[in-house]
C-alpha cells in the first residue's frame, strides 16, 4: 500500500490516502510531511496547503490485474520486451511493473485519459490542490497546486504584471502540457487576493509610520495610464534615529478629473490622514506642473492655519536640470538622431559590433561597451555624443564597411562632427552633475543646490565667451532662464537651513543667492524655537500652573527654573555658532555617518538635522529620469490596468523595501514555498526516481 501524506490544516493533520479517505490527527506529529506554511489561516480564502473543498476519496480495495488491463492500451511494449512506455509522456517502466502503479501513473499524470469512460476508478484520486508523487524508501512527496498560485501573484507582483496575464492562452495551456492536472485560479480570485494583501500590507506601513520620532517629507510624481487615468504616486522620506534614511511609497492614488490642483491636494491630504502623519510633514517636493504647485500652496495654508509648524514645497532640481539640458540639445536633435541609429544597429548585430571594437583598437579610440545606450533619455543622448567625439574615426570606416547595409546616410558631415564637438564639451560638465547626482548615497538639498550653481556658472560662462557660436549662446539663453526660475523658487529659509545642516556645504559653499545675513539670524531663531527648548515644555506647563496657585507670583522654584532654560537656550545657540564656524567636511563625506558621530557634539541641533535632511530635493530617483531605467518603469506604469494599479505598485514597492507580504494580517512564507518546489523538483530527478523510470 502507498503512503499517505498529510497536509496541515487549521492545526489539524488530514491524511490523504490512497486507498482511503481524509482523517484527522492531532497527535503523532513525527511521522508527518507538514506542508503548513501558514498558521491560522482560512483554507477556504486562500487554499495554500490544502483544497478549498476537501474532496473525500472513495475507499477502493486494491485488486489484481491481469496483464489484459484496461491500462495496457495506453502503453507501448518495446521491442526487447522488457520495459512499458506511456504513450502520453513516454515514461517508462519494467514489464513487471504492476498494472494498478500503471493505473496511478495515468490518473496522476493524465487525468481524463480515459474518454470512453472505461477507464477504472481505483486509481488514487487526489484533493484538487495536492499532487502527490511516488518516492521511494516509503515517502511521499506532495506539492500544492495552490503553492504554485501563490508563487504566481509574487511574479505578477515583482514583474509589475497584471492578473490578466495569466488568462493567456498559451500560458495556461504551458502549464497543463507540464502537469494536467494544475488548475490556475480565475482573474478575478487573483485581484481579490492582490487586494486582500494591500490592505494588510498597507495597515503594517502605518503602523511602521507610528513609530517613527522625526518629521517626515513627502515627493509626489503623476502619470497617466492608456486608459488616460491620471495617477499620484505619494512616498515619504524620514532619517531614523540610527541615522539611515529611509523611504516608504504611501499610496497610488487616482486624480479624478479635471485632475487640477484642487483634485490633487484632496488626494494627498487624504492619504496624508489615513497615516496620520498630516502634522509631522516638513516638506513636500512636487513635479514643477502647476496643478502640483497648486496643491502644495493649498496645504501649506492648511497647515499654516492650524499652526502645526513649518511647511515648505520645492520644485523638483532633477526635472528642473533635465529641462535645461533639453534645451541645450535642442540644436543637435537632428545629428543625435543619426548617430543613434547606427548605434541600434551596431548593437543589433554581433558582427558589425566586434569589427567596430577591432576599429576602435586600431585607432586608440577607447574601449566600449555593448549594448550602447541608446534610449532618448539624457544618458542615451550624451553616449551618442560620446561616441563620435571620441570614436568617429571607427565609426566612419564601419559605415563604409557595410555601406550596403547601413546607408550612406549615416555618414556625418564635416558640420556635424563640428557640432557633435561643440555640444560635447558643452555638455560634458552637466553630465558630470548628473552622474554625481545620480550615484550619490543621500543627494541633500544642500549638495544638489551646489551642483545647480555650477551650472548656472557653466551657462554664464557659455553666453560670455566670444568663441560660443551664436546658436550656442541662444540656446544657453533659454537655458539660463529655467535655471534662475529654478533658484527664484527655492530661495528662501527653509532650504536654506536644509542647506546649511549638510555638513559638506554648511555656509561657504552655499549659492549666493541664499547667503543672506537675514536667512541666518531666521535659522537661529527657528531653531530655538523648535529644537533647543521643546524638552522643557512639560517642566514649563508645571511652573504655570504652580504660577496660579501662588496668585500669580513667581515662586523661588521658577526662577531657578527660568535661569536654567537661558543657559539651555544660549548653549543651543552655541551649538549652532559652533557647527557653522568649523570648516566643512569633504564633498565625499557620507553626511548621516558624519551626523550619526557628532551627534554627541552637537545633541540639539543633530535632531534638527535629522528633520531637514530628509527634505527631498528631487521628487523621483535621478536615475529614474535621466537614465533609461525610467523607460521600463514608464512602460510598466503605462501598461497596468486601473484595477491592478494600486495594489501591485504598492505590494511591489513594499517587499523591495522589507515590508512582510501578508493576506489577512498573516505572512506568507515564500522561502517555504520555494523550498517545497525545489525539494519535488528534486525528488523527481533523483537518481532512485531515474532508476525506477528505467526499470
Amino acid at each position: 500500500m502507498n503512503p499517505s501524506s498529510r497536509v496541515t490544516v487549521g492545526g489539524d493533520y488530514m491524511d490523504w490516502g490512497v486507498n482511503n479517505h481524509y482523517r484527522t490527527y492531532k497527535d503523532d506529529h513525527k511521522s508527518m510531511m507538514d506542508l503548513a506554511l501558514i498558521s491560522n489561516m482560512d483554507p477556504v480564502n486562500i487554499g495554500l496547503g490544502c483544497s478549498e473543498k476537501p474532496i473525500p476519496v472513495t475507499s477502493l480495495k486494491p485488486r489484481k490485474k491481469t496483464m489484459t488491463s484496461v491500462y495496457l492500451k495506453f502503453f507501448e511494449t518495446a521491442a526487447d520486451g522488457k520495459t512499458r512506455r506511456c504513450k502520453f509522456c513516454g515514461q517508462t517502466y519494467s514489464i513487471a511493473t504492476a498494472t494498478g502503479n500503471l493505473g496511478r501513473h495515468l490518473a496522476n499524470r493524465h487525468p481524463g485519459y480515459d474518454k470512453s469512460g472505461d477507464a477504472v476508478n481505483n486509481s488514487a484520486a487526489r484533493p484538487t490542490a495536492v499532487v502527490k508523487k511516488s518516492q521511494p524508501q516509503g515517502k511521499a512527496n506532495q506539492v500544492d497546486y495552490d503553492h504554485l498560485n501563490w508563487l504566481l501573484i509574487r511574479w505578477l507582483v515583482l514583474a509589475s504584471l497584471p492578473p490578466s496575464t495569466l488568462e493567456e492562452k498559451w500560458l495556461v495551456n504551458s502549464y497543463r502540457f507540464l502537469n494536467p492536472a494544475i488548475q490556475l485560479w480565475p482573474s478575478d480570485k487573483y485581484r481579490t487576493v492582490l487586494d486582500e494583501v494591500f490592505k494588510s500590507m498597507r495597515e503594517d506601513v502605518r503602523a511602521l509610520l507610528e513609530q517613527v520620532s522625526s518629521k517626515f517629507s513627502i515627493t509626489l510624481d503623476f502619470w497617466t495610464s492608456f486608459e488616460q487615468i491620471f495617477y499620484m504616486s505619494v512616498t515619504c522620506q524620514w532619517i531614523d534615529e540610527n541615522w539611515c534614511f529611509q523611504k516608504l511609497l504611501l499610496d497610488i492614488c487616482r486624480v479624478p478629473y479635471p485632475c487640477g490642483g484642487a483634485e490633487i491636494y484632496r488626494s494627498l491630504i487624504k492619504v496624508l490622514k489615513f497615516y496620520n502623519i498630516e502634522n509631522r510633514v516638513l516638506s513636500c517636493t512636487h513635479d514643477n506642473s502647476p496643478s502640483a504647485m497648486h496643491a502644495c500652496h493649498t496645504l501649506k495654508e492648511e497647515l499654516d492655519g492650524q499652526k502645526i509648524g513649518p511647511f515648505c514645497y520645492i520644485p523638483c532640481a532633477a526635472r528642473t536640470l533635465n529641462l535645461i539640458i533639453d534645451d541645450g540639445l535642442r540644436s543637435a536633435k537632428q545629428v543625435i538622431s543619426k548617430i543613434r541609429e547606427f548605434a541600434i544597429e551596431l548593437n543589433a548585430s554581433t558582427v558589425i559590433s566586434e569589427d567596430f571594437i577591432q576599429f576602435s583598437t586600431a585607432y586608440q579610440e577607447g574601449t566600449w561597451k555593448f549594448p550602447l545606450d541608446v534610449s532618448a533619455r539624457w544618458s542615451g543622448n550624451y553616449q551618442m555624443l560620446d561616441l563620435v567625439r571620441k570614436a568617429g574615426k571607427s565609426v566612419d570606416a564601419v559605415i563604409r564597411k557595410y555601406d550596403e547595409m547601413l546607408g550612406s546616410r549615416m555618414l556625418l558631415s564635416s558640420s556635424d562632427k563640428s557640432v557633435v564637438n561643440i555640444m560635447h564639451q558643452y555638455l560634458e560638465p552637466f553630465y558630470k552633475t548628473t552622474n554625481n547626482i545620480c550615484t550619490s548615497k543621500v543627494p541633500t538639498v544642500g549638495l544638489v543646490l551646489f551642483f545647480m550653481d555650477h551650472i548656472s556658472e557653466t551657462i554664464a560662462t557659455c553666453r560670455e565667451s566670444r568663441h560660443s557660436p551664436e546658436w550656442l549662446k541662444g540656446a544657453a539663453e533659454e537655458m539660463a532662464k529655467r535655471a534662475r526660475n529654478y533658484i527664484n523658487q527655492v530661495c528662501n529659509i527653509f532650504t536654506y537651513m536644509t542647506a546649511i545642516l549638510d555638513p559638506r556645504i554648511k555656509g561657504e559653499l552655499i549659492p549666493d543667492s541664499l547667503n543672506s545675513e537675514n536667512f541666518l539670524d531666521e535659522a537661529r531663531t527657528h531653531f530655538m524655537r523648535n529644537y533647543s527648548t521643546s524638552h522643557f515644555s512639560s517642566m514649563s506647563s508645571a511652573y504655570n500652573a504652580q504660577e496660579v496657585e501662588d496668585g500669580g507670583s513667581v515662586s523661588f522654584a521658577e526662577e531657578i527654573a527660568r535661569k536654567k532654560r537661558r543657559t539651555s537656550m544660549s548653549s543651543a545657540t552655541d551649538e549652532l555658532t559652533q557647527y557653522l564656524s568649523e570648516a566643512p567636511a569633504p564633498i565625499p563625506t557620507d553626511v548621516l555617518e558624519w551626523w550619526k558621530v557628532n551627534s554627541t557634539r552637537y545633541p540639539r541641533l543633530s535632531v534638527m538635522a535629522r528633520d531637514f535632511l530628509a527634505v527631498q530635493a528631487t521628487s523621483v530617483v535621478p536615475e529614474e529620469l535621466f537614465c533609461g531605467k525610467g523607460d521600463e518603469i514608464d512602460k510598466q506604469r503605462f501598461c497596468m490596468p486601473h484595477d491592478s494599479t494600486q495594489a501591485i505598485l504598492c505590494i511591489k514597492s513594499w517587499i523591495q523595501v522589507g515590508i512582510k507580504f501578508k493576506f489577512k494580517s498573516t505572512e506568507i512564507d515564500y522561502e517555504r514555498l520555494m523550498e517545497l518546489a525545489a525539494a519535488a523538483a528534486a525528488t523527481d530527478n533523483s537518481p532512485a526516481s531515474s532508476e525506477k523510470k528505467q526499470k
